[in-house]
């Protein structure tokens, strides 16, 4: 496949930018049981999976920051202890990702991460799904607020890339407004069940997939 068959309406892409929690790994769950874990040992409140959704922009150590300001140190060395004891002897990728990355590496794509998770448990994530290969560029989040447009434009400043030639695919409603924001088109990812197919395309995504093999389809036809 060459680099110019992947076109996203009238736009022939030369990048993808990937998300990551949600994404690329199945670790949405793994970090909302280590932060209920965590948090449990210092606070009595119990959080929800919308709760925590709805949290998503800062990274997990300025969420805890402003939740329990006197306890985020130790609560976020908690959670990362947590976090990494729950990744081991479980696959983390999402069935078919490392068939779409190897597909996007075949063609010449140029492939970065732009994640909203701390850079320690990022690096975390990497170690157990073993894809920091495929990628030119790994941008980790902030702890003071979410900076996905940011780091999106960083990494199109760096390879080079016009906006209109790289997209950006994610899980969540934020992922696909920091894409608008950076102006690249949005690419979600409902594969993972954090939102539905609907609340993406609402929150701006150009392309929608629900399965993992839906996205390769449209990879490789």
């Amino acid at each position: 496949m060459a680099r110019s068959e992947l076109v996203l309406g009238s736009r022939s892409l030369s990048g993808m930018i990937f998300d990551l929690d949600g994404t690329l790994t199945d670790t949405v769950p793994i970090s909302f049981a280590a932060f209920r874990t965590a948090v449990a040992q210092f606070t009595d409140r119990r959080f929800t999976d919308a709760e925590l959704i709805a949290f998503f922009g800062p990274s997990e150590d300025g969420i805890l920051r402003q939740l329990l300001p006197q306890h985020w140190q130790p609560c976020f060395e908690c959670y990362l202890a947590e976090y990494a004891a729950r990744h081991a002897g479980r696959p983390v990728l999402f069935p078919g990702i490392e068939t779409a990355l190897d597909l996007l590496a075949a063609s010449d794509m140029r492939l970065a991460i732009v994640t909203g998770k701390s850079q320690r448990a990022t690096a975390i994530t990497l170690e157990h799904a073993n894809i920091s290969r495929f990628f030119d560029a790994i941008e980790a989040g902030s702890a003071e607020a979410g900076i996905k447009p940011r780091s999106i434009r960083k990494i199109l400043a760096r390879s080079g890339l016009q906006e209109s030639r790289v997209a950006y695919v994610g899980d969540a409603i934020y992922d696909m407004q920091a894409a608008s924001a950076a102006g690249v088109p949005g690419i979600g990812a409902a594969w993972g069940g954090t939102t539905g197919i609907d609340a993406l395309k609402a929150a701006g995504a150009a392309l929608t997939f629900d399965t993992v093999e839906g996205f390769l389809g449209w990879l490789h036809p």
